[in-house]
């Protein structure tokens, strides 16, 4: 059994179609052996890309990305990733100029993520109505940034940084591109709209020929994966649609772990 304090680091990059720039984040992540990225997950249909990182003790910055959300493993306390997540946030906000809010644990008042990314308008449709718009609008932002500066700039953008228990990210593909009905399956499936308590859903398309209820699961070991997927078929019956099987866009726990003592003894 693992008993050194080990954490996790999961890097969101709003980017994943330009190669050079992944290949110099890639690079740069070589440069800090001791917090290896286990797992990259890309998603070209989003151009997003997820990195999972480990270490024992810290984390090295990758540069000015979307989220970056820090988990507790093994002896590691939720307090103690929650001090990683301010130290992470402090050098973006005040060494790179970057405005930045703070979430869950990191936060004083445990503020949620999905409260931030409303408070911003990150939920609103874009112009086609297709998809939500997610990027903000140029100039003095609406929400005062924990750290940096309040003026948001194209070149930077804005960034997110948090603390939490493990979140488990799930997606389940729906054969319609009927956006409407799949938002309208997705807040049914939401704990905010009445649905499974502790789930986040998102209505999203997904390529051109499909959409997908996108979920995350706060508290995976009290809902987990199959009721989500099973809420999702039920609903999408419901209006007349199929649902196929989801996936996760990261390893588990337990996977993560072993991946890095397969790592850690290989050195």
């Amino acid at each position: 059994m693992l008993k050194s304090m080990l954490t996790c680091c999961k890097v969101y990059i709003s980017e994943s179609r330009n190669a050079l720039a992944l290949e110099s984040i890639e690079q740069a992540a070589k440069l800090f052996p001791e917090a290896p990225v286990i797992n990259r997950f890309k998603d070209e249909n989003y151009n997003r890309i997820g990195y999972t990182l480990l270490a024992l003790r810290n984390t090295p910055r990758l540069g000015v990305v979307d989220h970056i959300c820090f988990h507790p493993l093994t002896q590691a306390s939720l307090d103690q990733v929650a001090d990683l997540a301010k130290s992470a946030a402090a050098e973006i906000g005040r060494r790179l100029q970057v405005p930045t809010f703070l979430y869950g644990a990191a936060h004083g008042e445990g503020r949620s993520l999905d409260s931030i990314r409303r408070e911003l308008g990150y939920f609103k449709p874009n112009s086609s109505g297709n998809q939500w718009r997610g990027g903000l609008n140029l100039g003095p932002l609406n929400l005062k940034p924990d750290l940096g500066p309040t003026q948001l700039t194209q070149s930077k953008g804005v960034v997110v940084v948090g603390a939490t228990g493990w979140v488990d990210n799930y997606n389940v593909p729906v054969f319609s591109t009927n956006i409407e009905v799949v938002r309208r399956i997705a807040r049914k499936v939401s704990g905010r709209g009445g649905g499974l308590d502790s789930v986040q859903a998102m209505g999203l398309m997904h390529g051109e020929d499909r959409t997908e209820v996108a979920c995350n699961l706060l508290d995976p070991d009290r809902v987990g994966s199959d009721q989500v997927q099973a809420r999702v078929e039920r609903l999408a019956a419901d209006e007349g649609l199929s649902a196929g099987k989801g996936y996760f866009t990261d390893f588990s726990r337990e996977k993560i772990i072993e991946l890095y003592l397969n790592a850690a003894s290989s050195v």
